[in-house]
């Protein structure tokens, strides 16, 4: 027992490495361009100035969506979702595997679970012994399901998922915007010592080092945000670009996409006033996800979940969908959003 807790306080400290360099590369950044760049070799005040503001505020927004990433934890699924204490029972005693599914299945219908494994078996962690939500993942460097989990990070070290994945978004695109100002400002003083227009001082090295990083690192970062606002467009996890999601009529890697507007408005929001800020304004409750066959009615959804005990009387989970069992196509989207049947998900109080 001890040494297998020490290698795992030894693990979950050098998970904090990439972190801790990523601090460092900007704490360095940050030397170098404001005292190095602006201090010590520009000459011109107004334009000293206004390099520093510019600066300063994509940093900030940098920081901050950067730290919101990292300290936002990850969502994971209500007890909803949990067995019943006499189906648990049932689950653990039984050994056929064929019986446990029927068991998953029965608690499963009571539930807005839609997706299924490959083999069409329902989604069940034995590590944290709940039924998945749809998108729900079993992450094990978190140890814990993450709802709509995207990846585990490890440049921020934590798990990218429903909680957290507008900050991610826009850590990236703030880390771009926070490189494109380093490179567009230095780019002149690069140049001039490289030709040496420029004396020779201890400014040199700081500067060309730096507009060289900045580059590399908007190289590398640019790639990761265009992948991910497509993925945004495409309303798709990482995970589910890889492997697409199991609906009762097969694997549909488009299956939660509705649209470029409501799937971008899915993960920032109907506000585009809170678009650019790392503040919580996703839409959802991370349970459950509209799709081309699946449809939430949240306030029937969350007097559902209050009469059967599972949320408080503010509510914050959305467990009641409006499902349609037409087959699904590409063409008869619109026809079936507004002809769906209307199914009301009870959830029995565990005892």
């Amino acid at each position: 027992m001890a040494p297998s807790h020490a290698l795992r306080c030894c693990k979950r400290a050098l998970n904090w490495v990439p972190v801790l360099f990523i601090n460092m590369v900007v704490a360095w950044s940050y030397y170098a361009y404001v005292v190095e760049l602006c201090v010590y070799t520009i000459g011109n005040n107004a334009e000293r100035i206004s390099y520093l503001v510019i600066f300063h505020i994509f940093l900030g927004m940098f920081i901050w969506s950067y730290w919101k990433t990292i300290w936002s934890k990850p969502a994971s699924p209500s007890t909803a979702f949990c067995l019943p204490r006499a189906e648990k029972e049932l689950y653990e005693k039984e050994q056929r595997a064929e019986v446990q599914q029927e068991i998953l299945k029965k608690v499963a219908r009571n539930l807005p679970v839609y997706t299924r494994t490959a083999g069409g078996a329902v989604r069940y962690c034995d590590f944290c012994q709940i039924i998945k939500p749809d998108r729900c993942h079993h992450c094990s460097t978190c140890e814990m399901c993450v709802l709509k989990m995207d990846h585990h990070c490890p440049w921020v070290n934590n798990c990218v998922g429903f909680s957290n994945y507008k900050f991610f978004i826009l850590f990236l695109a703030y880390a771009t915007l926070y490189c494109v100002v380093i490179c567009a400002t230095v780019v002149q003083y690069f140049i001039k010592f490289w030709t040496k227009q420029l004396a020779d001082t201890h400014a040199k090295f700081h500067i060309l080092f730096l507009f060289f990083v900045a580059a590399l690192f908007f190289i590398s970062i640019v790639s990761l945000y265009s992948y991910h606002m497509w993925l945004v467009g495409k309303n798709r996890t990482t995970i589910e670009a890889f492997r697409a999601p199991v609906f009762p009529n097969g694997p549909d890697k488009s299956g939660f996409s509705l649209g470029f507007k409501q799937n971008l408005a899915e993960v920032f929001g109907d506000k585009a006033k809170y678009w650019i800020f790392p503040v919580f304004s996703s839409q959802g409750d991370g349970h459950s996800f509209v799709t081309r066959l699946v449809h939430i009615d949240p306030e029937q959804a969350n007097s559902v979940l209050q009469q059967n005990g599972k949320i408080p009387l503010e509510g914050e989970t959305n467990i009641c969908m409006v499902a349609d069992e037409a087959p699904h196509t590409e063409g008869n989207s619109k026809a079936k959003t507004d002809g769906g049947l209307i199914v009301a998900v009870t959830v029995d109080s565990e005892p």
